[in-house]
């Protein structure tokens, strides 16, 4: 099998860090659009967080949005040009902090538009701070001795709190530490852009993701942080409305 750059990505160098999920998960949602033929038809919306630069790597239209809103715009372009494929792609700062409200309420009225989260348990951008999805005990910069959950509470598992709401009808939790983990992943960003393809509603996708440099990790060792990460997160469909 002959590997190529799929046409939905520009011949870019990277600015991720080494070991970073990413540039994974650009490629994976880069050779769907190319599978499902929908390149010339897809609108992204790149989040404030590392992924602030998806527009130089996609080779479709993205646009850039406040932090937390690319929900709210993916909404109006998407009501406003329903014939085009819309999706956000968000990290845990930008979707389950300062975004919650537009994350929820965009599901919660079932708006047809695929939202891919990147959990890395982390911020990443900002240089390591706590963020909504930080796992219990988890040491970042701005919780030195660990997350105390008695005071910083608990890690927001958005998957099982989008799937009390009507609207959704496919959330599923994925990964991408692991070949096996990155092939279902693949599947599962098909399935919502499938979906919303069929018009049946709001689509969500969480990808765990590993973060070397601000876990100060290894890149083999982040990989496995991954699969602690499953053990609070764990993967699978939490609903599928077919």
């Amino acid at each position: 099998m002959k590997l190529t750059r799929p046409e939905s990505l520009k011949p870019a160098e990277t600015h991720y860090c080494g070991g970073c999920g990413h540039g994974i998960i650009h490629r994976l949602v880069a050779e769907v659009l190319d599978e499902m033929n929908l390149r010339e038809k897809t609108i992204g919306t790149a989040p404030v967080g590392c992924a602030v630069l998806l527009y130089d790597y996609f080779n479709i239209d993205i646009i850039e949005c406040s932090h937390g809103r690319p929900p709210a715009v993916a909404t109006a372009m998407k009501r406003l040009m329903p014939d085009k494929i819309m999706f956000t792609y968000q990290g845990d700062g930008d979707l389950a902090a300062i975004g919650t409200t537009e994350t929820i309420h965009a599901a919660n009225r079932g708006e047809n538009f695929t939202t891919i989260f990147v959990n890395n348990a982390i911020y990443g951008m900002t240089g390591g701070q706590m963020a909504p999805t930080t796992l219990p005990q988890q040491k970042t910069t701005t919780t030195p001795f660990g997350r105390d959950q008695a005071t910083e509470g608990s890690p927001i598992k958005v998957c099982e709190l989008l799937k009390t709401l009507d609207g959704p009808v496919y959330i599923e939790r994925v990964a991408v530490n692991s070949p096996q983990n990155i092939i279902k992943t693949k599947a599962a960003i098909k399935k919502a852009f499938q979906y919303q393809l069929e018009g049946k509603g709001f689509t969500f996708v969480e990808i765990l993701s590993p973060c070397p440099t601000n876990w100060k990790l290894s890149t083999i060792e982040s990989l496995k942080y991954v699969d602690k990460m499953m053990d609070y997160f764990p993967l699978g469909v939490f609903k599928d409305i077919k």
